[in-house]
């Protein structure tokens, strides 16, 4: 624990496994089955429990409280676990859930950023770099892919998945599937690609033009999905295209609609 810094007024069980150059900020407290990897920060009034397993650089504010009991009336209090990766940030009054069974756990990957009051409920499994804004909401068992932004104050039912740079706009709810590069808008609705997000992370004019043509082909055509599944796996083989179809193809819950609004969808 070299170069570790524990304030006068937290508490810490002399259990807790801490890395090197840990802050642990004041009246926090961090309990007996925790792990905190190197570099960590914790500031004041930061509450890491339960069976939580932490990697490096992670940095929680004000008031997180992370690795609680799941909110689960099924749940019976096992030693659930919570795992997280590395170099993520828990903004202020963020709430992060253990699972609610043993053999599942609450997985948060690399490189997140939640913001003020979000939430991700037991049994979420979150990618890497995505964003949380201000008073999202992941209930029970969601899965997030990579590089997904969730704006504020929006609503994910619990089983959803959330596909690879999707996009939630603000006050959104959805409780069926979002696919990849896909926007969200109002409840259960898409309204076009991430475009913005598409350049930024280097898709060429060609698997964005692609990406546009299977989206009005599979979200606003009027033939059956498994119809249009088929063509679109004949005529679409790029890699992006591929994921998007995929998870179109796996979904359990439905996908997201479009709203018949072209917003972002073009270049």
């Amino acid at each position: 624990m070299a170069d570790t810094q524990i304030h006068r007024t937290a508490v810490v069980h002399p259990k807790a496994h801490l890395g090197d150059s840990v802050v642990v900020g004041p009246f926090s407290v961090v309990d007996e089955h925790v792990t905190l990897g190197a570099g960590c920060i914790l500031g004041p009034q930061v509450t890491i429990t339960g069976h939580t397993d932490v990697g490096v650089r992670n940095k929680f504010h004000a008031g997180a409280v992370v690795g609680d009991a799941p909110q689960d009336l099924k749940y019976g209090g096992s030693p659930t676990r919570l795992r997280i990766g590395d170099d993520n940030v828990f903004r202020e009054h963020v709430t992060i859930h253990r699972s609610s069974k043993l053999d599942e756990e609450t997985v948060i990957g690399n490189g997140n950023l939640f913001m003020v009051g979000s939430h991700a409920g037991h049994n979420c499994v979150v990618g890497n770099q995505n964003v949380f804004a201000n008073g999202s909401l992941l209930a029970g068992h969601v899965t997030v892919a990579d590089r997904a932004f969730i704006s504020g104050n929006c609503l994910v039912h619990q089983f959803t998945r959330i596909g690879r740079l999707a996009m939630m706009q603000g006050g959104s709810a959805i409780s069926r599937d979002l696919p990849p590069f896909c926007i969200a808008r109002g409840d259960n609705g898409i309204c076009g690609l991430n475009v913005v997000g598409l350049r930024r992370l280097g898709f060429d004019a060609a698997q964005r033009l692609e990406l546009r043509a299977l989206y009005l082909l599979l979200f606003r055509s009027r033939q059956r999905l498994a119809d249009l599944l088929v063509e679109a796996r004949s005529k679409h083989r790029s890699d992006p295209a591929q994921e998007m179809i995929e998870f179109v193809a796996t979904a359990r819950k439905g996908v997201c609609r479009d709203t018949g609004k072209r917003e972002n969808s073009g270049e």
